[in-house]
């Protein structure tokens, strides 16, 4: 069974100052992926030993970038979908092992008053004709910071976010379209009404300390790793970000 964790670090340079290398050696995972990285090459030193560290990072400086540090050497490394128009934020990063890929996505948000919500959906469908053209070959696992909670069940208060970045019909129903397009939402598996179960919480008005979370880090899963799957689990517990990680468990 392997072991995968995914956390969006906001700043990997400011979680490190916040205990990240303590539950990077609890947590030992198999594969570890990080979104929001904030950060370019050689701008930190991350001793890992027993990892292999793949990086792709924002052509912006301190902005977004993702990574993944793994056990296993992969047979390829990608980085991107292979869309200039959408490669240039690293937000896409593909190890290639014999049996599968393993996708960790930083999904573009929205913004205020919906500034980029039409780059978002242009966004949504290049990124799933990328990960259908992946599974031609074979399955796939994918995960990250999505930026949308799914159903009114994912945060604390749907009524008042009905038109915010992150809860729009449009944006729900993207993901809607990837779920019916042959894709498990590993968590919604094991848990399909589990309620209060949120991986990132505002900085502000204390939301964290009331729990007023959202649910939109993921793994997600190709149907055909269905009867492979384990687990899967959110840690709430574990400070450093504004989100907290979350994990699959699964035998492959």
């Amino acid at each position: 069974m392997k072991k995968m964790i995914s956390w969006n670090v906001n700043g990997l340079r400011a979680c490190v100052t916040k205990g990240f290398m303590d539950y990077f050696k609890e947590a030992d995972a198999d594969v570890f992926c990080l979104q929001e990285t904030k950060l370019q090459e050689g701008q930190i030193d991350l001793p890992l030993p027993g990892y292999h560290q793949y990086w792709n990072y924002a052509e912006k400086k301190g902005y977004s970038g993702t990574a993944v540090f793994a056990k296993e050497e992969p047979l390829e490394v990608f980085r991107g979908i292979g869309a200039e128009e959408h490669d240039k934020e690293g937000r896409v990063l593909t190890l290639s092992y014999p049996g599968y890929y393993l996708v960790t996505c930083y999904t573009p948000n929205s913004q205020n008053e919906l500034l980029r919500l039409p780059y978002r959906m242009e966004w949504e469908d290049a990124f799933l004709a990328y990960l259908k053209n992946l599974e031609k070959d074979k399955p796939v696992i994918f995960c990250g910071d999505l930026n949308v909670a799914h159903k009114e069940i994912d945060l604390k208060n749907p009524k008042t976010n009905r038109k915010n970045a992150g809860f729009t019909d449009e944006e729900r129903a993207k993901f809607s379209a990837l779920l019916e397009a042959g894709f498990i939402d590993t968590f919604r598996y094991f848990y399909p009404d589990r309620e209060g179960i949120y991986s990132w919480w505002s900085y502000r008005f204390k939301a964290r300390e009331k729990n007023a979370g959202w649910r939109i880090d993921y793994f997600c899963v190709s149907e055909a790793l269905k009867d492979r799957l384990c687990g899967a689990s959110i840690h709430t517990e574990v400070m450093g970000s504004d989100h907290c990680p979350v994990e699959l468990d699964i035998d492959i």
